[in-house]
């Protein structure tokens, strides 16, 4: 089904501004230009070459690399045949990136600058690829460039899967989100109906990660209405303030931890910050005194976004207006139009107003499930409706607060982190009895990980081995920060280490339980 501006697939608009406006600029990277001619022809070639590798509707294609604009060309390339991009979280450890690659079950994977040998490091425990191609030796633009530019058209399905974007697992291992044409298409008009004029005018900095939903969703923005993205390989707060500077930056979409780095950076009152229209932030409430230095320094409007990867973009929006000093600051705004969102107690009834529940979401742009988890999805999904595990209530004016997490995950700056995952890896520690990790309050991350360990008698440990064994076996921004040692952890009677005991004296002061 058509979204009301006639598009179907998420290729549609790209295929439309090739059309009608071929060389306008729709992404620049590193100083490298592609219109959006140029955009369109080159997804053809690798929907082509995908197709001439023996790539199937539905079959998955890896890839591992920073933030490059060949990136858009795999994306909207495979789902022109009904392929599925994984993109790898590039922060992982080795065992994670292997273990999402064989979930995967890709045959194809390519792979970007400064990650050959850990692919080499691995190579033993991925049986299932068949080629690997270099996104940064040459190597990948001549396999492109030796297919054909024509536009396959094949067959596809609106809910057909595009893009499988993995997330934090609650039982330790990470799960693939699957997300379709539809999940885009219908997302988009709405959206814009709530963030205010976009147009192709509009310039937009991409610093946020092309393996997370929001940088997919925040890209295809700009390429929605035909307008340019700036997509910069990593974060860096000097660099985000001269691009904006050198390329008249007009829409942002930036963590509140960043947004407090860019502050920080010398020379930013000197920044030529004028072009910016809107910053919209998500993850994490922006603190005010950061919110009003950045009124000051940006003089523009700011707009809290939250959802989850599970949503495909925000359900929620706070926007400028309520950037005001009130009590609305401390709320994820309202719900968007095209979503429907319940705060429910443990029987499933609605709670009522300012009633901490449980915040569940419906709407077209909810996953149709995790990967090869059927029993995952079944938990996460009923009825039509997401359970999010994210705490809430409604006030009086229909504004919703997060207040907790009915889930453990622990949000430290834009990154999930689940504490199944962080416990897993140091329970393999030979020293450690006991292990429970929590987030706990910080002023430039939001949270940040913490371990709580029980060592093994007749035994010491200290914080930094904790730290360096994690190092070994998890990605950087999973590793505690801090480290408490104690004899023994609450649990309850069937064994549950009790988090919220434990999270208890570290929250103390705090109005609610996430920061």
């Amino acid at each position: 089904m058509a979204n009301r501006d006639g598009y179907r697939f998420k290729a549609d608009p790209i295929r439309h501004h090739a059309l009608v406006r071929g060389d306008a600029v729709a992404v620049i990277f590193q100083g490298r230009e592609t219109t959006y001619r140029q955009l369109d022809q080159r997804c053809n070639q690798v929907a082509n070459g995908l197709v001439a590798a023996g790539i199937r509707p539905g079959q998955r294609i890896a890839v591992l690399a920073k933030n490059t604009d060949l990136f858009y060309e795999l994306l909207y390339g495979a789902t022109k045949v009904g392929a599925v991009l994984a993109p790898i979280n590039f922060r992982l450890a080795p065992p994670e990136v292997s273990y999402v690659i064989n979930d995967t079950q890709a045959v194809l994977l390519f792979v970007g600058l400064g990650y050959d040998d850990l692919i080499a490091g691995i190579g033993d425990q991925l049986g299932g690829l068949e080629q690997i191609i270099s996104l940064h030796d040459g190597s990948y633009e001549a396999w492109r460039d030796g297919q054909s530019e024509a536009d396959p058209r094949a067959e596809v399905c609106e809910h057909d899967t595009i893009i499988q974007v993995y997330s934090s697992g609650t039982t330790g291992h990470p799960k693939g989100v699957e997300i379709s044409h539809d999940n885009f298409i219908q997302y988009l008009p709405n959206a814009m109906d709530e963030w205010g004029a976009w147009d192709d005018s509009d310039v937009c900095l991409v610093t946020n990660p092309l393996f997370h939903a929001a940088g997919c969703v925040w890209s295809y923005t700009a390429f929605y209405v035909g307008g340019t993205n700036v997509l910069m390989p990593e974060v860096d707060p000097a660099a985000i303030l001269k691009t904006i500077e050198s390329h008249g930056v007009t829409q942002a979409l930036l963590v509140p931890a960043v947004i407090l780095f860019m502050l920080q950076t010398p020379g930013v009152e000197n920044t030529d910050v004028s072009s910016v229209k809107m910053i919209m932030y998500g993850a994490s409430p922006i603190p005010l005194p950061v919110l009003e230095r950045a009124l000051e320094i940006f003089d523009c409007g700011f707009g809290q976004l939250y959802g989850l990867t599970e949503t495909t973009g925000a359900v929620t929006y706070l926007p400028p207006g309520d950037h005001d000093g009130s009590d609305k600051m401390k709320s994820v705004g309202k719900v968007m139009a095209g979503a429907e969102i319940r705060v429910v107690d443990e029987h499933g009834g609605d709670c009522a107003v300012d009633g901490v529940g449980e915040i569940i979401v419906r709407g077209k742009t909810i996953t149709k499930g995790y990967w090869n988890l059927g029993d995952e999805t079944a938990k996460a999904i009923r009825d039509g409706w997401l359970y999010t595990g994210d705490a809430g209530y409604f006030d009086e004016d229909g504004y919703l607060y997060i207040y907790d997490r009915v889930k453990d995950m622990i949000v430290s700056g834009a990154e999930n982190v689940y504490p199944a995952e962080v416990e897993s890896a140091l329970a393999g520690h030979d020293k450690i009895a006991d292990v429970g990790v929590i987030g706990v309050p910080d002023e430039k991350w939001g949270e940040t990980v913490k371990a709580i360990v029980v060592v093994n008698p007749g035994e010491t440990l200290t914080a930094e081995e904790v730290m360096a064994f994690a190092r070994t076996r998890i990605a950087s921004y999973k590793i505690p920060r801090s480290v408490d040692f104690v004899n023994e952890l609450p649990r309850n009677p069937s064994g549950k280490i009790l988090k919220r005991e434990l999270r208890r004296p570290y929250w103390e002061g705090y109005d609610r339980q996430v920061n």
